[in-house]
């Protein structure tokens, strides 16, 4: 009788070529950060709730994901989506956490940060607003493929936790938003801690953190500078998408 060899003690094999795993440089080194989860909250600043036409001021934070590869390293051209005709920036602070951990106190949260970013958090505005008359998710709007450019990550212990600081972003050298850290309606430590609540946070993931008034469309050609006081800066220009005629919608 032949044996039959143990499919368990056979060395793993992939059925299909995995993806390589998305990360971001770490400011200052040759080490990479590895993405894992990529967390966005929405409506953290009151002048971009207002502008939105949002009624209450101080609801609970609003949390949503997006996919890992969907990470945009600066010197990379940002495809203009397809399906849309309104594809719109945010800039923002992105936290980098570097300890795992859930249920975690506000003054505890900056124990599990590694380090901080500066990130656009693509929109496609029309598929958004649509799904959210809808009463329907807004993945279509938020999380699709190259849908967050995010600089170098900058270690917390050269930057420190920033409370304040100048945020903003311009397009072809025309400044579009500005505004400071500390304008944040939920700060940093409440972002992990009510975020932590929810899920456990793990080494790698990002966290988003809300954009101010100010945001709008862009276009094939278009250049955009965000900074962040204290963090540094990211350039990125949109570039035509290969499968699609930029503005019109179509796939």
């Amino acid at each position: 009788m032949t044996d039959v060899p143990n499919v368990s003690d056979a060395p793993a094999a992939w059925v299909v070529d995995p993806p390589l795993p998305p990360s971001l440089a770490v400011q200052g080194t040759t080490s990479r950060f590895p993405v894992r989860r990529i967390y966005c909250i929405g409506r953290n600043y009151l002048a971009h709730i207002r502008e939105m036409g949002e009624a209450d001021e101080r609801d609970p934070p609003i949390f949503f994901q997006k996919p890992s590869d969907s990470i945009v390293e600066q010197g990379t051209p940002v495809p203009y989506p397809s399906a849309t005709s309104d594809y719109q920036y945010e800039a923002e602070l992105v936290v980098a956490i570097g300890k795992a951990g859930e249920n975690i106190d506000a003054k505890d949260a900056n124990q599990h940060i590694f380090g901080y970013a500066v990130g656009l958090e693509m929109t496609r505005r029309d598929l958004q607003r649509a799904a959210a008359k809808a009463g329907h998710p807004w993945e279509n709007g938020k999380s699709f493929d190259h849908s967050s450019p995010c600089g170098a990550i900058v270690p917390a212990s050269v930057c420190g936790h920033p409370q304040h600081g100048a945020l903003l972003l311009a397009v072809n050298g025309v400044q579009k938003q500005k505004t400071d850290l500390s304008q944040l309606i939920w700060s940093v430590p409440e972002i992990v801690a009510n975020l932590s609540r929810l899920y456990r946070l793990v080494p790698g993931d990002l966290i988003y953190t809300g954009t101010p008034d100010g945001v709008g469309p862009v276009v094939p050609g278009d250049e955009l500078i965000a900074s962040i006081e204290g963090i540094g800066t990211f350039r990125a220009v949109i570039c035509a998408h290969p499968r699609t005629n930029p503005g019109n919608g179509a796939n």
